[in-house]
């Protein structure tokens, strides 16, 4: 019997590992019981008998022997005389059972029938994906780098799965060369035209959870819980913790010894400052660990408003708002709360200041914008620090916070 070469469709059924194989024999026999009926009109005595590993394919047509002049149905019953022509020794009312040649329904319909098969194949095939990553959605996966391109990056997993990571869920700071292992979350399955889109992330709070969850014991094991994660992707990470367990001290746990635990995932997220700190539901405390690392002289709380004033040291200002503002965005992000920052400069003498926005003739806006930034907004917050902390704190050269300094003191000598 021609095998009408659909041992190249059995094949991809064969590779598609995670089609099961009574969907795969129900597809096949969907298929050519569809031919046998645009043949003969029925399907009912016909078995359609598939070899999957071989990759033939075998019809079996079963019809009854009837007298001569007796035929009602052609296709369920035969005449005694055509029968014996088959085999001598056939009786009226037997069965008789005959292989069908495939090229007997025409190249045309063959051709059909496996176009049919192929869009049957590519359908399962989406199916299965759509399922198999959407039952993973928020978890880690591994894949190699294929393709890297301008807006996204193309990823392959180990059944050679296409995964997108478009460019707004990378790190600023990533960097993917071709064939590079990476690892991402699951963020979403999208389906385009169609066809399923896997779009994994690196930026997403679910990335750091899961990193956290490897690292620390007690957090797969249930003894301590993430309450709240958010992120400045590349830049810092807060994270509030809490433990079931008396016993156990959360923040610790996560830190590890000598930051073990913790220094894995900085590196995995380029950097990422993590501040990891004790969930409450006393909002004041929850506030001033969310400023971690500044420290909080003393703050007022609008509770119906969700605002807060928190008042802090002078040197402790630049720290509670961080690099760009970061700091102090992400800790109203975890409370939930606005917060404005404060200069606490109680017990001190008052001393001549100068905004430095009277500075603009002789410093430019977008430096004076930077300093801003960190907290420094007079003359004197700025000559406060060292200009190694400046430079550490802000994207200024030394070169140009020597040239601030030098305008700001000279100012004050003429006062």
């Amino acid at each position: 019997m021609a095998s009408i070469n659909l041992i190249e469709s059995f094949q991809e059924f064969k590779d598609a590992e995670n089609i099961d194989r009574p969907t795969l024999m129900k597809v096949l026999e969907d298929v050519f019981k569809t031919l046998l009926r645009k043949k003969y009109g029925s399907d009912e005595n016909f078995d359609v008998i598939v070899n999957t590993e071989k990759g033939d394919l075998e019809i079996i047509r079963r019809r009854t022997i009837v007298d001569d002049g007796q035929v009602q149905n052609p296709v369920a019953e035969v005449a005694y005389s055509d029968a014996v022509k088959i085999e001598p020794d056939f009786e009226v009312g037997e069965e008789l059972f005959e292989e069908v040649d495939i090229l007997d329904f025409g190249r045309r319909a063959i051709l059909a029938a496996k176009q049919t098969l192929a869009s049957r194949i590519s359908d399962l095939k989406k199916s299965s994906l759509v399922k198999k990553y959407a039952d993973r959605v928020g978890e880690i996966v591994s894949a190699e780098v294929y393709q890297v391109w301008k807006k996204e990056v193309l990823l392959l997993d180990e059944d050679g799965n296409e995964l997108i990571l478009p460019k707004s869920e990378q790190i600023p700071s990533d960097y993917f060369k071709k064939g590079e292992t990476v690892r991402a979350v699951v963020k979403k399955v999208e389906l385009k035209n169609n066809s399923p889109v896997i779009i994994l992330s690196r930026t997403h709070s679910s990335f750091l959870a899961k990193l956290l969850e490897i690292e620390v014991p007690e957090i797969f094991d249930g003894l301590i819980v993430i309450r709240k994660i958010v992120r400045e992707p590349g830049e810092r990470a807060k994270v509030a913790v809490e433990s079931y367990d008396d016993r156990i001290d959360p923040v610790g746990a996560c830190v590890g010894m000598k930051g073990s635990r913790i220094h894995g995932i900085v590196r995995e997220l380029k950097n990422e400052n993590i501040d990891v700190i004790n969930w409450t539901n006393n909002t004041q405390l929850l506030i001033q660990r969310a400023l971690t690392p500044a420290k909080v002289s003393s703050m007022e709380i609008d509770t119906e408003r969700k605002h807060a004033n928190v008042f802090l040291k002078p040197d402790q200002v630049s720290l509670a708002i961080g690099r760009r503002g970061v700091n102090i965005k992400l800790a109203c992000e975890l409370t939930g709360h606005d917060i404005d920052v404060y200069r606490d400069d109680e017990g001190q003498t008052e001393e001549f200041d100068i905004d430095l926005d009277e500075f603009t003739d002789e410093i430019e806006p977008w430096v004076i914008d930077e300093l801003k930034r960190i907290g420094c907004d007079t003359a004197r917050s700025v000559l406060d620090l060292t200009t190694e902390e400046l430079e550490r704190r802000t994207d200024l050269e030394k070169e140009t916070i020597d040239e601030v300094r030098r305008v700001l003191k000279e100012e004050f000598e003429k006062e």
